[in-house]
Order: C-alpha cells, then sequence, then structure tokens
C-alpha cells in the first residue's frame, strides 16, 4: 500500500507532499492540472523509464519518493535497512533521482538499487493501469496473458517460453550444420573473434547495474563518509548525542502518559525507536567503513562498465543478452568443428525438444481451454454489476492444433476474446463490436479478475472512466469502492459520480507564482469537497444547484471519509536528504 509520495521539481510540480490512505482514493481536477503527473511519478518510482525533459525547467535534478508498506512480508528481525510497523508490516521507502542531463539513480531503504530490482517491487506493491491499456486490450496477442493470469497458468506459461527457446536454438544450429566448407570456415573464424570477445570480458548476470550502483557510491565516497560520520557522532559520540539525550525526553513522556493515556502508545514505543536508533548508528559507522575512497577502485569500476557497455551495444541490448549469445557462440563452434555425426546428433536433440514441447504446450493448451469457460462467465458476472447486464463474453481458440512452422513462445494456442453487448446481436471480436465507455468496463473487469488476492496492493487507474457517464459511472464508481474494501485504489477521474464514491479526495490545481506555474494537492473534506464536486458537475461557475447535486451525491455514497494519518510524512523527513528541504503542499 502507498501510504505517502513527495515529489519535487518533475513536470509542473515543485513540491508536494500526499498522504494516501487505505480503500477509494480519489484525485480530481481541471485538465492539465498535472494529475496524471503523480501518476507518473509512482511509475518512475517502480522502474519506468525516465528522460530529462520529465525535470521541472531550471531546476538540475528532480526528485521521488515514497512510503509504501508492505503486509504480505513480515520481517523475521530488524535489519538497520527497514523498518518495522506494528502487525508485523514492512515498510519500505524507495526514492528516484532525475537529473537534467537524463541520468538517474534509485534508492531502496536508503540503499542503492537496481532497475531489476524497482521491477521486482512493482510486481509485489502496485498495478498501474493506464490510459494506453484500453487500446492494448484491443490486440488479441493481449488475450491469452489475462486467461492465463486469472487461471494460474503463468508459470506453466512461462515452462513452455523456456522449451521453445530450446527448440528455436536447436533449428538455428541444426540449419548452420549444413553450410559448405568455406562458408563454415568464414563462420568459424567470426565465431572465433567474438565469442574471444566475450569469453575474455566473461561478464556476470546482473554485474552492470551492480557497477552502476557502485559507481555511484564510489563517485561520492568523500561525501557519504563524513555524512556517515557526522551522524553517527550526532546520534552517538558526541556530547550532546540524541540516544544520551533520549532517556530525558522518555522520564518526562512517562509522566505525560501517567497523567493523559494519549501519551502510553508513543510511551510504549520507546525500546523500539531506541533499538532502530542504535541500529542506524552502528550500520552508519560499519557503512563508513566500508566504502572504498580510493581513486583506483573507480577507474576500476568505470573501466569494466566501458567495456560492458561494449559488449552490450555489439551483442545486447541486455547483459543477459551478450551471456546467451556467448553460449550459442560456443554450441555452434563446437557443432562446426565437429564430424559428421554431430548434424546427426542434433537432428536427435531437436526431435526431443519438439516433443517436450509439444508435452507442456498440449498441457497448457489443455488447462488454458479447460479455464476459459470460467474465466469468461466470472467476466459476464462483473459485467452485469457494471451495466452490461445482457453481455455475453466467449474465448475462441485456433480448432487446430499448428505444425511445427507455427509453434511459438506462446504455445499451440492463439485465442481472441468475442463479445455480444446486446441481445439479438452475434459474438464478435472485442476490437470490433465495444465502445469506448463499454471498453473501459471491460478493462476494469477484467482488473478486477486477473489481480489476484494481494490484500494491501495498490492498484491505480487513471481515467478509467473514459467514454462513460450517468448511471454507469455510479455503477463504476460503486465497483471501484469495492475494490477498495480489498485493495488499495487510486483513481484519476474527471466524473462527479466516481468521484462521489471516494473514501478518501484530494485536488490538483494549477496555479501561477509569479512567472511559473505550480501545481499543488489538497486533501477534500466538508464543504470543500462539495465545491470540488459542484465544479465538476456545473463547470467554474459553481450554482446553488450544481452544490445541491454534489451534496446528494456524497449522501448516497456510503461509508465516512477516513481520517489524515501525520504519520507518514514524519517518517520519511526523518530519513530525508538535504534536497528534501521546501514547503510542505497537500
Amino acid at each position: 500500500m502507498l501510504r505517502f509520495l513527495r515529489i519535487r521539481n518533475l513536470a509542473v510540480i515543485e513540491a508536494v507532499d500526499v498522504e494516501f490512505e487505505p480503500g477509494f482514493n480519489v484525485l480530481t481536477g481541471e485538465t492539465g492540472a498535472g494529475k496524471s503527473i503523480v501518476v507518473e511519478a509512482v511509475g518512475l518510482l517502480l522502474g519506468a523509464r525516465a528522460s530529462a525533459d520529465l525535470v521541472r525547467t531550471g531546476e538540475p535534478h528532480a526528485a521521488i519518493e515514497a512510503i509504501f508498506e508492505d503486509p504480505s512480508t513480515v520481517l523475521k528481525a530488524r535489519a538497520p535497512s527497514t523498518s518495522l510497523r506494528a502487525g508485523g508490516v514492512q515498510e519500505i521507502v524507495v526514492r528516484r533521482e532525475l537529473t537534467s542531463q537524463g541520468r538517474s539513480r534509485s534508492f531502496i531503504n536508503g540503499a542503492l538499487a537496481t532497475a531489476a530490482a524497482l521491477r521486482d517491487l512493482s510486481a509485489r506493491l502496485v498495478e498501474l493501469h493506464g490510459q494506453h491499456e484500453h487500446q492494448a486490450l484491443l490486440d488479441p496477442l493481449t488475450h491469452l496473458p489475462l486467461v492465463d493470469g486469472s487461471a494460474g497458468l503463468t508459470d506453466l506459461a512461462g515452462r513452455v517460453a523456456d522449451a521453445w527457446s530450446r527448440v528455436r536454438t536447436l533449428r538455428d544450429q541444426l540449419e548452420r550444420s549444413h553450410m559448405d566448407a568455406r562458408e563454415k570456415a568464414a563462420r568459424l573464424d567470426l565465431i572465433a573473434f567474438q565469442l574471444g570477445e566475450i569469453e575474455k570480458a566473461a561478464p556476470k548476470a546482473g554485474e552492470d547495474e551492480t557497477l552502476a550502483a557502485a559507481r555511484q557510491v564510489l563517485a561520492s565516497a568523500g561525501r557519504i563518509q563524513a555524512l556517515c560520520e557526522e551522524s553517527y557522532a550526532a546520534l552517538y559520540e558526541s556530547d550532546d548525542a540524541v540516544l544520551a539525550s533520549l532517556g530525558g525526553i522518555w522520564r518526562r513522556v512517562g509522566e505525560l502518559a501517567a497523567i493523559d493515556p494519549q501519551f502510553s502508545s508513543y510511551a510504549e514505543a520507546r525500546d523500539g525507536i531506541k533499538s532502530q536508533l542504535e541500529d542506524l548508528a552502528f550500520f552508519l559507522r560499519r557503512y563508513a567503513d566500508g566504502v572504498d575512497a580510493s581513486p583506483g577502485r573507480l577507474e576500476e569500476v568505470e573501466e569494466r562498465l566501458a567495456l560492458l557497455e561494449r559488449l552490450k551495444r555489439k551483442y545486447g541490448p541486455t547483459l543477459d543478452d551478450v551471456i546467451q549469445r556467448g553460449r550459442s557462440l560456443a554450441e555452434e563452434r563446437e557443432l562446426l568443428t565437429g564430424v559428421g555425426e554431430r548434424a546427426e546428433d542434433l537432428q536427435r536433440a531437436l526431435a526431443a525438444a519438439g516433443r517436450a514441447y509439444l508435452e507442456v504446450a498440449r498441457e497448457l493448451s489443455r488447462k488454458r481451454r479447460s479455464a476459459a469457460g470460467k474465466f469468461a462467465r466470472t467476466l459476464e458476472g462483473l459485467l452485469a454489476e457494471l451495466a452490461m447486464e445482457k453481455t455475453r463474453f466467449e474465448v475462441r481458440f485456433n480448432v487446430a492444433e499448428p505444425g511445427p512452422g507455427e509453434w511459438s513462445d506462446r504455445g499451440i494456442d492463439s485465442a481472441e476474446f468475442y463479445v455480444s453487448p446486446n441481445p439479438g446481436e452475434e459474438l464478435r471480436p472485442l476490437a470490433r463490436i465495444v465502445s469506448g465507455g463499454e471498453l473501459s468496463r471491460v478493462m476494469l473487469a477484467l482488473k478486477t479478475l486477473t489481480v489476484g488476492d494481494a490484500p494491501g496492493k495498490t492498484l491505480i487507474f487513471d481515467e478509467v472512466d473514459a467514454g462513460i457517464g450517468g448511471r454507469v459511472a455510479d455503477v463504476v464508481g460503486s465497483r471501484l469502492r469495492a475494490l477498495g474494501d480489498r485493495f488499495q485504489v487510486l483513481c484519476i477521474t474527471h466524473l462527479p459520480q466516481i468521484a462521489a464514491r471516494g473514501t478518501t479526495h484530494f485536488q490538483i490545481e494549477k496555479h501561477a507564482r509569479g512567472k511559473r506555474t505550480v501545481t499543488s494537492v489538497e486533501r477534500l473534506t466538508g464543504a470543500g469537497r462539495v465545491e470540488e464536486i459542484g465544479r465538476m458537475i456545473g463547470g467554474a461557475a459553481i450554482t446553488e444547484a450544481a452544490r445541491a447535486t454534489a451534496r446528494d451525491l456524497l449522501g448516497g455514497s456510503a461509508g465516512p471519509l477516513r481520517g489524515t494519518r501525520p504519520t507518514a510524512g514524519r517518517a520519511l523527513t526523518a530519513r530525508r536528504s538535504a534536497d528534501h528541504k521546501g514547503p510542505r503542499r497537500g
């Protein structure tokens, strides 16, 4: 769950802090106010591609930082780089920095993180549903993965992809085994050169990301050591050290708790806070001692990274591709330098690989086709709840099993969604039959069906209300609110019916400050919420009739608004680095 988001100097946003809540969070505001930038900031935190033009004009860098709660992970022991809240929920702090020169670096719980680590975190904590996914749904190639995900077949589909990779590699090798002597000699010369380059470098999986993270540390080694030593002294060694001063503070808090029980929870937390500060102090000392500040080490890392980059340009684009290219070249060299029987061995290996592929692909096909009926019926039920009561839905597969020439990493199936939104109409391909509003609801139903069961996960919807209105908008709002009972939902919307269903409401506004444009985020309650929903109903000139309609909408949305939770902002402020200083907005 996303608890807290801080954005600095990103596009039109100068400085914004937002405390999100469990349940259904809605974000509203005029077009162009910066709503989608808030969603884009979360995407950047979780590994999305960054570019220099995202940095606010005139600023040297942008920074995004967030606190996530991960209830699926209960830590057995407290480590210096993690925080454990009551109930065994892991607290994860993620930070992404972008420079105006186009560079970026990321941190998880204060430690430099690779792009792969951010992607892993993203898969566990957040699902982003942007506007582009509506159009992606029109491509039949996206349909099979949805069935696989809903039926729990993703791992089996991965096994099929691996089996296909083996078949394809053997096919390529067998084809090359039939070269004449001259072609073979030329090919062997090329293999010797390319394989020599790769084997001499001996790259390791993930080495480039690890070295890039190390380079960031080494380039700032002196500053890191100074900061660690200063922080350690402030916590533990100086005359006015924080840990030494805490005793007096806790005595006073204990007296306050004896007078007013509201202080009791803070008094009870003192041992945990002391333990975390001690962990931090010792981690600072160990970290400073372990940093290699020598220029020679930085030069070694730079040279190694330059070598790996050259290999990636030639044999990549990724380092994993380079490593796999080396394996393939070694296998091909063995094939081309072997005796004639080697080709026969290869033919037998290809036949065995084909049988293995068909075995796992047929298993996947059986399970897919068995699950497709339940998938369709469940989706019809969800669409009925979204005011598409008469919709019929079907997953149609290829009839005949394809021959070897049509095998692929997706298996032996091709499939497409067919739909009939209205009684009496034939089932037709989804791309040919649905309107924009219907497509939005199909996508929402699919998200409901395929998100799985991960309490506390954050689902982010950017304008899921495209093409709908009236009664349908109210139904969609109700469905999003129901999703908020299982997950944390963040939704950007232009529709008052959906906004009124939110359990927490944020307004995003754009202002002129001097000659600059700035964006602010404000949590709305009471009259402020009535005004904003009134604006959504009637436009800039808010009439009493629009306010009355807004009150009716809010009155018809069950459940109270959630309160604020200031602890998340304070927790992040305690960790922030120097560039976080600035006015708080929102």
